[in-house]
């Protein structure tokens, strides 16, 4: 099991958004979806990267000497992008922290450790581990591991997927969970498609599958304006979620531009600015056609 790695982005200790208690959020890279409005952009592949904050930059030209692709100050430009290979040397060289690698190759131990001294926090307030991404049922193997030893020690778990996955590999690891989180970006398969490169037929028959498990399943939508915030497609997604799951849980989740900073430090074009979050009077209407067809609203916010 030492020497079982996997990539991963930063961990996130004291969340409350991902399941009950105060929890560690493991994050891995690498996601079968490109969703354009990801706040996640370095999770999109498993491959090393680093990012460059110009705001942060003092131009003191120390990065350049140690770099051996012979790149310059600005990182971001589309020819160093190309050229760099994210070996890190220019993050050793940087005392102020404007390059920084958002992917990190951690052994299945080095995670379990980072785990071990939260575990005082999980147990009294309730919490435990949830595990997201990018998607973690990419790295099935390294999912399975932290899951299995976690599992035993008695430690509460949740998974936030996107839900694209072949279910028969990863049903063991979900029964597992106390809590799986699972997203539903659009009811219309060619929409779905459209904005995340997939359609979503696997991804609402893992749904179906996934109530066979009796674990309890709250569907997360992240609601953007000129995507899938039309009442319609909210009503269709509680209706399909009233008739799948035993216990019909929805949550909404409004889009956030806190992601654009990593698109810019990344060199990667930024989502739309035609995306927009819906107002709270909306939220509340949305809601309130979800529980018009019998679903429950929850908030882990």
């Amino acid at each position: 099991m030492k020497l079982l790695k996997g990539d991963f982005l930063e961990l996130q200790n004291f969340s409350v958004n991902d399941g009950d208690g105060i929890r560690t959020t493991v994050f891995f890279a690498g996601c079968p979806l490109m969703c354009e409005w990801c706040a996640n952009p370095e999770g999109f592949t498993s491959a090393p990267k680093i990012a460059y904050y110009e705001d942060l930059c003092v131009k003191c030209g120390a990065c350049v000497p140690v770099c051996p692709q012979n790149i310059g100050i600005d990182l971001n430009s589309m020819e160093a992008r190309g050229a760099c290979n994210a070996c890190g040397e220019c993050v050793k060289a940087c005392e102020t922290g404007a390059r920084r690698p958002l992917v990190h190759s951690y052994t299945v131990e080095e995670v379990l450790k980072i785990i071990e001294r939260q575990a005082i926090f999980y147990r009294y307030s309730k919490g435990g581990v949830t595990f997201s991404g990018g998607e973690a049922t990419r790295q099935v193997s390294v999912l399975k591991a932290l899951v299995d030893v976690l599992y035993d020690q008695g430690i509460s778990l949740s998974i936030e997927t996107s839900g694209y996955f072949q279910f028969e590999k990863v049903a063991p690891i979900l029964q597992k969970m106390d809590l799986i989180f699972v997203d539903i970006k659009h009811m219309d398969a060619q929409i779905h498609f459209d904005y995340t490169g997939v359609s979503n037929q696997m991804i609402l028959d893992n749904i179906v599958k996934m109530n066979t498990l009796k674990i309890p399943v709250v569907i997360r939508i992240p609601v953007i304006n000129g995507v899938n915030a039309d009442v319609e497609n909210i009503r269709q997604t509680a209706i399909f979620v009233k008739k799948t799951l035993d216990l019909p849980q929805i949550e909404l989740l409004p889009y956030h531009a806190f992601g654009n900073e990593k698109y810019r430090a990344l060199g990667m074009k930024t989502p739309s600015e035609h995306f927009s979050s819906p107002d709270a009077d909306q939220i509340t209407a949305l809601e309130e056609v979800i529980r018009a067809e019998g679903v429950h609203i929850v908030s882990y916010k």
